[in-house]
């Protein structure tokens, strides 16, 4: 038995001898009292030798008293994001609206909830290193900033991942995709066409994506590149990366950049980029123009922002990238845009679905609409995406998937 279960276990135990309830205030001290009796045992070879008390404590009390009273919300299946502007502020998120709470923490609850979920991520939050993004042990997203980035208080976003939709069928039955262009999404992933998906914070990207997924063929190799892990993508053949700060000494920092690069020589049939949002767009375009099948996601405000925001993108690669290469190369790299948005009443939804003809003219890109969201209907649109052969190659009748235009 490790030392962590065996403290674990005897606090629980000293808990239920002294009838007490689970509060984090008391808590800590408790586990203290276990963890210098068990320091006395270790000094004769009784249990294994703890190194570091502090850690022990945090990772303990995770697993005994959750997160404080931030926990019921973390439980909630309705509730989508948690986030607090002070400790007297807490608001959640549900079918995309917010609420303010009626919790009330102290700025020592709050450090301390904090520093209990950085334990299982490894990454760390100090003066030096002020911002952090973590990923929590049910998959939920944390990103934390302390003063003096912030005015007075630490800022705590946890953004849960909600997945109400495992594939393009599950988005159909919520509404967010008619039956028509479902289909046809899963005919283009089949054929391997490279796909963006665009949305505002909370639009649904990552959901969307990991959806997009579930079509590409059970042989495929996929390698996945984020920030933190999101995507957890349920395919047979998956490599994971996900970047890393720089430590304390400030070297060991892991980009966005390099691990797109380390991609390439992992055999991947598909890459997944989580989110593109600086100069890593470079090497995903390279990638996605050399015969590379993708996915990525990108903020934005329509399908056309997104081919424009990846047209500038690179362009924070270096001063020897000129748009004279960036925009040809998405014109040819990327195939079709599929833009999200979250409507007046909190439903998500495909606003549309654009195709790019790969023609540029005075280095603006031709954009065609496929599907696009009229009304409360998503309906096929005048135009067509790009790679008819691939289709056929993959066993699909393109003009058959896309019909008249009428009503999806």
């Amino acid at each position: 038995m490790d030392a962590a279960t065996i403290i674990e276990s005897e606090s629980r135990e000293l808990i239920r001898r002294r009838g007490l309830d689970v509060h984090a205030d008391q808590l800590e001290p408790l586990i203290r009292e276990v963890l210098a009796d068990y320091d006395r045992r270790s000094s004769s070879g009784e249990v294994p030798v703890l190194h570091d008390d502090d850690t022990m404590v945090a990772q303990v009390a995770a697993r005994i008293g959750g997160f404080g009273p931030l926990q019921e919300m973390l439980d909630d299946p309705g509730v989508e994001e948690i986030w607090l502007n002070s400790p007297s502020q807490v608001f959640v998120a549900r079918n995309g609206r917010s609420e303010l709470t009626t919790i009330v923490l102290t700025d020592d609850e709050v450090r301390g909830i904090v520093e209990r979920m950085l334990v299982s991520s490894g990454r760390r939050l100090d003066m030096s290193s002020p911002f952090v993004d973590a990923l929590l042990p049910d998959g939920s997203r944390l990103h934390v900033v302390i003063p003096s980035v912030t005015r007075t208080h630490w800022a705590i976003n946890i953004r849960k991942f909600v997945a109400r939709a495992h594939d393009l069928q599950g988005m159909v039955a919520l509404g967010s995709l008619t039956q028509q262009s479902a289909d046809f999404l899963d005919a283009a992933i089949a054929a391997g066409l490279n796909v963006i998906t665009s949305g505002a914070t909370g639009a649904g990207k990552t959901t969307f994506l990991r959806c997009l997924a579930q079509s590409m063929g059970a042989r495929e190799r996929v390698v996945t590149i984020e920030e933190v892990f999101e995507l957890n993508l349920a395919l047979r053949d998956v490599v994971a990366m996900q970047t890393r700060q720089a430590n304390l000494e400030g070297s060991g920092e892991i980009s966005m950049r390099r691990l797109v690069k380390e991609a390439l020589r992992m055999r991947p049939s598909r890459i997944i980029v989580g989110e593109v949002r600086e100069a890593e767009s470079l090497d995903m375009l390279i990638a996605l123009n050399s015969g590379l099948p993708g996915l990525a996601s990108i903020h934005a405000n329509s399908a056309r922002d997104a081919v424009t925001k990846l047209c500038t993108l690179p362009l924070l690669a270096g001063e020897n990238v000129s748009s004279r290469f960036v925009v040809p190369t998405v014109a040819s790299a990327v195939d079709l845009v599929v833009h999200l948005d979250i409507l007046a009443d909190g439903r998500r939804r495909v606003r549309e679905i654009v195709g790019l003809s790969g023609r540029v003219e005075e280095e603006v890109i031709e954009v065609t609409d496929v599907f696009s969201l009229h009304g409360d209907r998503l309906v096929r649109g005048d135009g067509h995406p790009p790679h008819a052969e691939r289709f056929a190659r993959a066993g699909h009748d393109l003009a058959e998937l896309l019909g008249r235009r009428s009503a999806a």
